[in-house]
């Protein structure tokens, strides 16, 4: 449990724009996302002191402040609650978390519940009391992962998507053979990859795959990380584009980094046909894939004019 909380944690601050937008459909217009997201985790642990005595069964807790377009200094909050477990105490934990962080910050506030346990009867959705003709009905966004559909998931662009996709493998956990897991795992990584996402965002589903979806048996865990070698090796796979994306981090460093000038002499190196790890990656994507050269030239961090020319130098112009 400690280890899935972690996980959800990382993956939500790593991708938490997907989540907006995965959950949200008119997020683009609501949020400006060129201003950093401030994951409130230390403020929350201070709001939601507990007695020693209360054992409820928390899992994930997260409280993060986003910045509309209404506005400078206009922003709401964000709380996340993911549930790995039947509760029956949840809705009013969600209502008692919910006039804790109104009372001290006394800011607009959205609450997504995501539950990830298998018990269909389990999908509380709202907090309500009647008493005496004073009533409270506090109701908040419920996401119950277990009745999502797989295709309509796969068929997404939001790598948010990937994650509630991983969930229902690793619940398929003592319900398959481990055989059947382990072929699910690999072709969900093989899933991941295709999406064409960048080097960040592949590193963090690969991650949260890897460490979420569980073997019971040791010897299963080593022959998926087996499995995955097996694929980066093979020159026509798509999963090669994971080694070269990760590679060429290793190799060049971070870019975010590089002056201007240095990136502009990295790339006049690859147009003049030096044989770098740039020019590398872009010649490996035109021979194992089939994207478009704006995607190639985001994946390999070069002008969609550098594409053009080593497409045409190898004699791949469609």
């Amino acid at each position: 449990m400690k280890r899935d909380d972690s996980l959800w944690k990382a993956i939500l601050e790593d991708i938490f724009d997907d989540f907006l937008r995965f959950f949200i459909p008119n997020a683009e217009e609501l949020f400006d996302f060129t201003r950093p997201f401030e994951f409130l985790d230390k403020e929350l642990e201070q709001i939601l002191l507990v007695e020693s005595d209360d054992f409820s069964p928390r899992y994930v807790d997260k409280l993060v402040k986003v910045f509309t377009k209404l506005g400078e200094e206009q922003w709401i909050l964000v709380h996340i609650e993911v549930q790995g477990s039947t509760d029956k105490a949840f809705s009013h934990r969600m209502f008692q978390y919910f006039y804790r962080i109104y009372d001290r910050y006394q800011r607009p506030i959205t609450a997504f519940a995501i539950l990830t346990d298998r018990n269909r009867g389990f999908k509380p959705a709202k907090f309500s009391q009647v008493y005496l003709g004073t009533s409270i009905d506090y109701r908040f966004n419920v996401y119950k992962v277990f009745e999502q559909d797989a295709e309509a998931l796969a068929a997404s662009r939001n790598p948010f998507a990937m994650i509630v996709l991983t969930v229902l493998v690793a619940l398929q956990k003592g319900k398959v053979t481990e055989e059947k897991l382990l072929k699910q795992k690999i072709e969900l990584l093989k899933r991941l990859v295709s999406k064409g996402l960048g080097r960040g965002k592949i590193e963090a589903l690969m991650g949260f795959l890897k460490l979420y979806v569980r073997f019971g048996k040791r010897e299963n865990d080593v022959k998926f990380d087996e499995a995955i070698e097996l694929l980066l090796n093979k020159p026509k796979e798509t999963m090669g584009i994971v080694e070269f994306v990760l590679e060429r981090e290793r190799r060049l460093g971070e870019k975010r980094g590089l002056a201007k000038g240095e990136k502009k002499g990295i790339e006049k190196g690859v147009e003049k046909g030096i044989a770098t790890q740039k020019q590398h990656f872009v010649n490996t994507l035109l021979s194992e894939t089939d994207f478009d050269d704006a995607k190639i030239a985001s994946l390999a961090d070069v002008t969609i004019e550098t594409v053009q020319k080593l497409r045409k130098e190898k004699g791949n112009v469609s």
